[in-house]
């Protein structure tokens, strides 16, 4: 197996990056990245700790943040798993990314940058859903925005209805629990998963 071991041969696999690649990098929000953003409601932030690396999808109505200036971002931590993999690496090193992902478009939008957490309660209660808060809210200080080449999402079909996967085919979130325990039991958590998640949805 030929492996690449330094920058140099990278270059010279790869050649020259283009002007459009370099001029659409940004330090804060113009005002397209801005509406991109704010027609997002799904975004996977990745993080890195002491541990290793996590990329957790997040999601919301409408909008997946709520964007406070040109530099930063809000994101509400609604229910999920209680793992806080991304909070416990983000409390520990601050550096993060986003991917951005707009149903219909082949444009994905990157952000870098730096995240706290706030428990501010003026800021959480600003997030109200249904009577309910998040727990906390990721702000995130962008270091740097740009738009993603769309020739993945254009090679893997995304939004093309044809191509999307018969969700009946696919193992279940029960069975991929019994196959990593044995005695898990598989058919109350898929019986009962819907109005559970339906129940606890903020």
């Amino acid at each position: 197996m030929a492996i690449i071991r330094t920058i140099e041969d990278l270059k010279q696999i790869y050649g020259d990056v283009s002007d459009a690649s370099r001029v659409k990098v940004t330090r804060t929000l113009t005002d397209e990245y801005r509406r991109m953003i704010e027609a997002s409601p799904f975004v996977a932030l990745a993080t890195a700790g002491p541990e290793g690396l996590d990329c957790s999808p997040r999601g919301d109505v409408g909008t997946c943040v709520r964007i406070g200036d040109g530099q930063t971002l809000l994101l509400p931590d609604w229910r999920g798993n209680n793992r806080i993999d991304s909070l416990m690496n983000i409390v520990r090193d601050p550096r993060v990314a986003l991917m951005f992902l707009i149903p219909g478009s082949n444009t994905a939008i990157r952000v870098n940058g730096s995240a706290v957490i706030s428990v501010e309660p003026s800021l959480l209660a600003s997030f109200e859903m249904e009577n309910r808060h998040p727990r906390s809210v990721i702000v995130i200080t962008i270091a740097e925005v740009y738009f993603q080449c769309a020739r993945a999402i254009m090679r893997a079909e995304l939004w093309n209805p044809e191509r999307f996967v018969d969700p009946a085919t696919l193992p279940t979130p029960g069975a991929l629990l019994k196959a990593a325990k044995a005695d898990f039991d598989q058919g109350t958590y898929d019986r009962e998963w819907a109005a559970r998640a339906a129940a606890t949805m903020w």
